[in-house]
């Protein structure tokens, strides 16, 4: 081993030396000597290792009277010769080692300076790390440090040693003593609060806060109950004032014009018609409240005919003899003649023009046939076509479920009518068919030579309500006819 470490420390010796610029360094003599010979020439000395002496002395703090503390440890070599000894077994004085086994000596002396040099590292951040921690508390003792004698320590605290021995560490100062106190008794009132906490709990129920809040959030629960039930309350009460205002709307109307009809037939007599369609409704002034509803709706039809005779007393158009309105369309079906505009037949709201003329004030047969296939249309006057198309709302089927008024023209469901489309006159005989009639059809209801009802809608007094000042009286088709 000892020969192991001497070829070492030799080969140390002759290698290093030649990887440095300076001169050889001169044979070990001492111990301090042959330790700088592991190092290199740059960082010759103990304080590679240890750093310098001063850096050591004042990292640290000196007892007073004591003796300085060691500053490295001192290594112990042993001289050895200038030649290095054979190492491997048999060999001579005069003989060198081998070429692996120079090699490997040179490997361990390349680690060993790398130790060295990581082992100053580490010892360089250490002298750092103590200078800090030095300074630190230099300044702490120098804080706490008191110009007068420490007092006598308070009961249950450790006895207050000299300042500035080792083992004894400074007084400490009021401060941190009052600290410790205020520390010690907010400790002791947490353990007495968590004491009697249990018992409070147990025994006194929930705190006036907690009770508190609860009756808040029922008050808010119970308020937000009652608005609730006012709102709905008033969306009900809102709705039942527009039904019955509706309703007594219709009530009213009714009993005018039952007061109307007892009028009308006190002043002429009591009617002339027996049978259920010889009656005409009679509208006499142009206005948005006069009008009559027939009480049956229409099913879905992809064909109609409708018929009726009327006697226009209007000054400039004709206005609306009939309407039939759904919720989804407003002029669904209408015959209309508005201004100067030529009479019209509306489908879905599609228009086709119809060649007619009625504004003589005399009693008229008019018919209006329609078909979905190819929207053919015809219409007929007196028994006789005036006109024809196609394309009228092809393929459109006619709603169910609306409403038909003879009259006026409907802006929405049963409502919202307009004075200047108003019809001014008679109307009597309104039937509905759900196919196209023959033309030879219909030239016996205008002739009366036929007494062909409809097969959807029929003209009966029943089946007719009038309403704002609209009438019913006698009629008698042909004998009108022919007054005309």
């Amino acid at each position: 081993m000892l020969a192991f470490l001497g070829a070492i420390i030799c080969i140390i010796a002759s290698v290093h030396p030649a990887g440095t610029a300076g001169p050889a360094a001169p044979p070990a003599a001492d111990n301090d000597s042959a330790a700088a010979a592991l190092l290199p020439a740059a960082d010759k000395g103990l304080g590679a290792l240890h750093g310098p002496a001063e850096a050591l002395a004042s990292a640290g703090p000196r007892l007073p009277g004591g003796p300085p503390p060691p500053l490295f440890s001192r290594f112990v070599c042993t001289p050895l010769s200038a030649e290095c000894p054979a190492t491997g077994p048999g060999t001579g004085p005069a003989a060198g080692p081998g070429p692996e086994e120079l090699l490997a000596l040179r490997s361990a002396a390349a680690q060993l300076r790398r130790t060295a040099l990581e082992q100053k590292e580490r010892i360089r951040m250490d002298q750092e790390t103590i200078r800090e921690l030095t300074g630190k508390l230099s300044r702490c003792e120098g804080g706490l440090r008191t110009p007068a004698a420490a007092a006598p320590p308070a009961a249950g605290l450790r006895a207050a040693p000299r300042p500035g021995t080792m083992g004894h560490p400074p007084a400490e100062p009021p401060a941190v003593r009052e600290l410790e106190e205020a520390v010690r008794a907010l400790q002791d009132r947490i353990d007495r609060i968590e004491q009697e906490l249990p018992a409070r709990t147990n025994g006194s129920g929930p705190t006036a806060p907690a009770l508190a809040r609860d009756a808040l959030h029922t008050k808010m629960e119970q308020l937000e109950e009652q608005l609730l039930s006012k709102i709905l309350t008033l969306q009900k009460e809102r709705q039942a004032a527009s039904t019955d205002r509706s309703q007594q709307q219709h009530d009213i109307e009714k009993e005018l014009n039952s007061l109307q009809n007892r009028v009308t037939e006190l002043e002429h007599g009591p009617p002339g018609y027996s049978p259920p369609d010889a009656f005409k409704v009679t509208i006499p002034v142009q206005n948005n409240y006069m009008y009559a509803r027939m009480k049956k709706s229409l099913p879905e039809l992809y064909a109609f005919t409708i018929c009726m005779w009327l006697k226009s007393k209007a000054l400039a158009g004709l206005g609306t003899p009939f309407s039939y309105s759904v919720p989804s369309q407003a002029n669904e079906i209408v015959l209309l003649e508005w201004g100067t505009n030529p009479l019209e037949l509306l489908i879905n709201d599609k228009v086709a023009q119809l060649p007619l003329s009625l504004k003589d004030k005399a009693w008229h047969h008019v018919c209006v046939a329609w078909t979905t296939r190819d929207g053919k249309w015809s219409a007929y006057q007196d028994g006789e076509q005036r006109g024809a198309g196609e394309n009228l709302a092809s393929w459109h089927a006619i709603k169910p479920q609306g409403v038909i008024i003879l009259g006026q023209e409907q802006d929405t469901l049963g409502g919202r009518f307009d004075a200047t489309q108003a019809f001014v006159g008679e109307l009597a005989q309104f039937g509905v068919w759900d196919h196209m009639l023959a033309p030879a059809e219909i030239l016996g209801l205008a002739n009366c030579t036929s007494h062909l009802q409809g097969n959807v809608i029929q003209w009966d007094d029943q089946a007719v309500e009038v309403f704002g000042g609209a009438s019913k009286g006698g009629f008698a088709a042909c004998e009108e006819g022919r007054k005309a």
